[in-house]
Formats: structure tokens, C-alpha cells, sequence
């Protein structure tokens, strides 16, 4: 029962977040949308890095490292490659988008080797960082497909769902506790 409502809570705190979000960027200027989406650019793969130390996955690790080197490598050897000028017009390095496909990848790494829940809040963000860059006129919405594709491809590529971690949680009267369990 108490793993239902934590689940339930964890659900509400996303749609709360999305929804602050979501109506934050319909009052704000595209430089506030940038900045959100450059805060989360960084993060999302911050995050998702800091997790293999977390749950102990030197593979996972490795796994992520050779994600992130080919999506990086495919996105910007296609940016200075494809002569695509920005919207802005601020230069010819609009497609693909590398703030889309290093996040995209991030989120699709945790996905694939975690599992969907806790891959929910950074396909979330993002999709927020996609939203931004086309938002602030920093690229088309062609450029965020083609780098969501690039990244999340790589991740799936290069990424193995580890079988041997199990995670769960248990609430207690005053205590949450997260279980982490390694089969060897």
C-alpha cells in the first residue's frame, strides 16, 4: 500500500512540475525559455551520468560514454557538415539540434537501462529543451527532430537494460527508504 502512494505522490510532484513549467513559458520572454532550457541541457545529462555512480554501474558507465561520443560526434559533424542557417540567422550550424540530441540521449539512456520511471522526468525536460531552442528562434523544428533522433538512437544503440539491479521503495511510519538490489 505505502509503495502505491508514493507512486501516486511521485506522479502528482511530475504533473505539479510540468504544469509550472508549461505555464511559466506561456508568461515569459525567449530569453527566459533559453536560460530554462540551457539550465536543463546541462542537467539532464549530468543526471544521468551521476547515475551510474549512484547505482554502482561501471558498464553502465561505459555504456553511457560511448552514447554520448557518438551522439556528440554525429551532431556535430553533421552541424558543420549540413550548411543550415539558424532562424536567427546567427550562423550555419542549425541542424541537428545538440541540445535535443545530447539530452534525448540522456533521457533514453536512463530509460533503457533503469526502466521508464526513471527516465519520465528527463524525456520531460527534454522535451522542454526542444520546445526552448525552437521557442527562442534558435533552430527549426526540423534541427530538434533530427538531433532527438540522433541521441535517442545512440542511447538505444549503445545502451543494455541491466537485468541485475532491482530497485523498490518502502515507506514506514516515519522513514523512506529506497532499496537497491544487486544479483551477481
Amino acid at each position: 500500500m505505502a509503495l502505491m502512494e508514493l507512486n501516486m505522490i511521485l506522479k502528482k510532484a511530475l504533473l505539479l512540475c510540468a504544469s509550472f513549467i508549461f505555464t511559466h513559458t506561456l508568461y515569459a520572454n525567449e530569453d527566459r525559455v533559453k536560460l530554462v532550457g540551457d539550465i536543463f541541457y546541462a542537467l539532464i545529462p549530468l543526471g544521468s551520468y551521476t547515475s551510474t555512480f549512484y547505482m554502482d554501474d561501471d558498464e553502465g558507465r561505459m555504456e553511457f560514454y560511448k552514447s554520448f561520443a557518438m551522439t556528440a560526434g554525429l551532431t556535430y559533424g553533421l552541424k558543420y557538415t549540413v550548411d543550415a542557417p539558424r532562424p536567427d540567422g546567427s550562423d550555419n550550424h542549425s541542424f541537428p539540434s545538440g541540445h535535443s540530441s545530447i539530452t534525448f540521449q540522456s533521457a533514453v539512456f536512463l530509460h533503457k537501462r533503469y526502466g521508464l520511471k526513471y527516465a519520465l522526468l528527463s524525456y520531460a525536460g527534454a522535451t522542454f529543451v526542444g520546445f526552448s531552442r525552437v521557442y527562442a528562434n534558435e533552430h527549426y523544428s526540423r534541427d530538434v527532430i533530427a538531433g532527438t533522433v540522433i541521441g535517442g538512437l545512440s542511447a538505444w544503440f549503445f545502451t543494455d537494460k541491466d537485468e541485475n539491479i532491482k530497485i523498490s521503495f518502502k515507506t514506514e511510519e516515519r522513514k523512506r527508504v529506497v532499496l537497491l538490489k544487486y544479483e551477481w
